[in-house]
């Protein structure tokens, strides 16, 4: 379980197929500093919303095995050697939730249809804050709600618009400095995942037959 709150930005040094090349081990390198310091074998990492296992401890950082599953509904399958990617450690009892729930299990993968810098005192763009547009796969538009929360990439963000299938989150210069996030471009596809208790109460109004669009 993480928050959705990045610790350092990484990088992918290499994606190793498998004999098979359905999976891949993916080498990723570690800033030095106390947030990523004294990996265990074992232990999960957000990589990019990707929740891994570290399987090897690397001079650089650390290995994780990727499924055919996580390379094909993930950006991972395709992230380019050197890309950057957000990490988080898994959250511990009696850690601050300064975020939100978060599984890191990636639900689908969104596209950047726009952005633009926001404009101080216009509605609730304030500031150096950057306002960012996303296409969702239609089937998670549901789970989507003014307010509530997502997770980009393995950073948990606000909900400001929701227009179908469709929506736009701030970012503010923090998130634009500590994350990923900031180099997005018009058509970067990004890791969606919906808030956990928006697909348990999905989930409940489909068994009692109740509309939840």
């Amino acid at each position: 379980m993480f928050t959705g709150l990045v610790a350092e930005k990484g990088a992918l040094v290499r994606r190793t197929p498998s004999a098979s090349g359905a999976s891949a081990r993916l080498e990723i390198a570690v800033p030095a500093g106390e947030a990523m310091a004294e990996l265990v074998l074992g232990e999960s990492i957000s990589v990019s919303g990707c929740c891994l296992t570290v399987a090897s401890i690397t001079e650089r950082g650390f290995e994780a095995d990727a499924s055919p599953e996580t390379l094909s509904l993930t950006t991972l399958g395709d992230l380019p050697e050197g890309g950057t990617v957000n990490l988080e450690r898994a959250l511990q009892v009696g850690d601050r939730l300064g975020g939100h729930l978060v599984s890191g299990h990636v639900d689908g993968v969104g596209t950047v249809v726009a952005r633009e810098l926001a404009v101080a005192g216009e509605g609730w763009a304030k500031g150096e804050s950057l306002i960012v547009r996303f296409k969702v796969p239609p089937h998670l538009a549901r789970f989507f709600a003014v307010k509530g929360s997502i997770v980009i990439d393995g950073v948990s963000l606000t909900v400001n618009v929701v227009e179908k299938d469709e929506l736009a989150v701030m970012l503010i210069p923090v998130t634009r400095e500590k994350t990923s996030l900031d180099a997005l471009q018009v058509g970067s596809k990004v890791n969606v995942e919906v808030d956990t208790i928006a697909r348990y109460v999905a989930q409940l109004l489909d068994a009692r037959g109740l509309t939840s669009t």
